[in-house]
């Protein structure tokens, strides 16, 4: 059954068919043509045999006609009988005539093809079939040739007669070798139709092989080109196809690649969906953004094609009005700006693609910007109040004595200056935030460059009865850093520390090195910070005290230190307790530069 169902099986039986057809067309014609040949040769060789008869008949006197008749005799073979009819009475059949194979003389008298020989008509035919049945059980038919015979006022008629036994027997010959070679035909044409369908279909048979190879991603198979014609072209054609397909797909491959780089590497989710709003692709900030909602959600086994409503809202929006939808959404504690546009197949469209941007950053930014033109306007407004306020004083008068006068005048300067300190600060922490920080790395003794620190502060904590300690844990009596910088960090944790730390009370700095760097430490026993304020306590304008009381300070000098902390490469960090005091902490790594 497989044979037959391959090309080599298909146009096999085709050829085969088509051979075997024409072959039985063509026989049955030449047996048509061959039989019609021998009824016809035989006609010609009997008539022409009975004129040849008539006319030595009719050339030799009455007297000689037995000499004649010995003479006609002579001229018919044994299959071929003769029989000469002067009248009705005189019939003489030829001696290869056996007896009881005479045909009765009604047969010639009374035949209506046979009987108009006698009235002149040159030339009659029949076919008698006699009643008698042959050896074989069927009738043998006759075939009668008839000319007439003219003596004198005489009208005979000579008759030649043969059985048709001779030509069907000839016919069946002719028939038997017709078949033979038509068999032998169909064997070299099946013979040579196998040699060259498989000649033929040899290639495709490679060629679909190959097909399969390349199938199989194997785009480098090729087929042997054996021949110059329409199957050597069709082989060359399918080669280059291999090729340009190998091309494509190394293309396609480096597109999706990219594609998919550009998805992984992208700060915005990205999620793709079908028409009917099923997940197509999604990159890892659009998974940890589902990953979230689902959190928030509670869901412990979440359904991989659920997604936030506002989503699926966005998505159904973009698809029936084919216009890009904008949305937000807020999933643990995080702003996302939803923006889905729809996508399209040539005219229709096919699903929509969600850019899901986290807004988060940019958010607590216009925060933090708002926060600062607030923070800056009130630090300014009460300098300015009292500055314009003392001023207005003088100008109007109510100052009475000189020692008024020196007293409103040394507000004002304090204020001034105390402005000042807060916009050289600004311009500082500005620098620091643009990158703009240079660092002076010096090699500083660790212990005179602390104590002259401390020595500052000496005074103000004796007026708070404060007392302020200084404590190194190591030997190692120097180290690489900027130190007017790192003097300001210390200054202002120690300050702070002071401010913030009731008579009566400590401030111990501790200096210690590892091999990971220096460590220093500023410890209180002051009021503590609350345990909501800690992760705050760097940001710009941070204060403990929340009524922000004149004096205060700035609330940038934390922001400022831990700037300075991180332009050395180090941390800074604070440990605190409400009421247990608190613990600023700095490391500065080693390696610097």
């Amino acid at each position: 059954m497989m044979f037959l169902r391959s090309v080599v099986g298909k146009l096999w039986i085709t050829i085969i068919l088509l051979v075997s057809f024409v072959l039985f067309i063509l026989t049955v014609m030449l047996l048509g043509f061959f039989e019609n040949y021998h009824i016809e040769e035989t006609e010609k060789g009997l008539t022409k045999t009975a004129n040849r008869i008539s006319r030595v008949l009719e050339e030799h006197a009455p007297e000689e006609f037995d000499l004649s008749l010995e003479i006609s005799w002579e001229m018919i073979d044994e299959v071929t009988k003769a029989v000469v009819i002067r009248d009705k009475d005189h019939a003489y059949f030829s001696p290869n005539t056996k007896s009881g194979q005479h045909l009765p003389l009604k047969v010639f008298l009374n035949d209506k093809n046979l009987s108009p020989v006698f009235q002149g008509k040159k030339f009659v035919k029949s076919i008698y079939t006699p009643p008698k049945k042959g050896k074989d059980g069927e009738r043998t038919q006759i075939l009668i040739i008839g000319v007439p015979l003219q003596f004198d006022n005489e009208k005979g008629a000579v008759f030649i007669y043969q059985s048709l036994e001779v030509m069907q027997e000839t016919t069946r010959t002719t028939t038997k070798f017709i078949i033979l070679v038509a068999g032998v035909a169909i064997v070299l044409t099946t013979i040579f139709a196998f040699f060259l369908i498989t000649r033929i279909t040899s290639p495709l048979r490679k060629m679909r092989e190959a097909a399969f190879e390349v199938a199989r991603g194997k785009f480098d198979t090729k087929v042997p080109i054996l021949t110059h014609d329409e199957i050597g072209e069709l082989a060359t054609a399918f080669n280059q196809m291999g090729r340009q397909l190998k091309f494509n797909m190394n293309a396609l491959s480096q597109e999706k690649e990219q594609l998919a780089s550009i998805l992984s590497s992208m700060a915005d989710g990205v999620i793709t969906f079908n028409r009917d709003g099923t997940i197509l692709i999604t990159n890892p900030p659009a998974d940890r953004f589902l990953q979230n909602w689902y959190f928030e959600q509670n869901d412990t086994h979440p359904n991989k094609e659920a997604v936030p409503s506002e989503v699926m809202e966005l998505f159904q929006k973009a698809v029936n009005t084919e216009k890009e939808q904008i949305g937000e959404i807020s999933i643990q504690g995080r702003f996302w700006v939803l923006i889905v546009s729809p996508l399209y197949n040539n005219k229709y469209i096919r699903g929509a693609v969600a850019v899901i941007r986290d807004m988060t950053e940019e958010r607590k930014l216009d925060k933090l910007r708002n926060d600062f033109i607030a923070n800056v306007s009130h630090e300014l407004r009460t300098p300015i109040s009292l500055m314009q306020g003392y001023s207005e004083a003088i100008v109007d008068g109510m100052a009475s004595t000189d020692e008024e006068i020196k007293e409103m005048a040394k507000v004002i300067y304090d204020e001034s200056l105390r402005m000042g300190r807060l916009v050289n600060e600004l311009l500082d922490l500005a620098r620091m935030e643009a990158g703009h920080l240079q660092l002076k790395i010096e090699e500083v003794v660790i212990e005179p460059y602390i104590l002259r620190i401390i020595k500052k502060f000496q005074g103000l904590a004796k007026e708070k009865n404060i007392q302020l300690s200084f404590k190194l844990n190591n030997n190692h009596t120097t180290y690489r850093f900027d130190p007017d910088r790192i003097e300001q960090v210390l200054t202002n944790l120690i300050d702070n520390a002071i401010k913030h730390t009731p008579e009566k009370g400590f401030v111990t700095v501790i200096v210690d090195t590892d091999e990971r760097g220096l460590h220093v430490e500023v410890s209180d026993s002051g009021s503590g910070i609350p345990k909501e304020d800690l992760p705050f306590v760097f940001e710009r304008f941070y204060k403990a005290d929340k009524a922000r009381t004149r004096g205060s300070g700035t609330g940038l000098g934390l922001s400022i230190a831990k700037h300075i902390i991180d332009a050395h490469k180090g941390h800074i960090s604070v440990r605190s307790k409400l009421g247990h005091g608190t613990t600023f902490s700095f490391m500065i790594p080693r390696n610097i530069e």
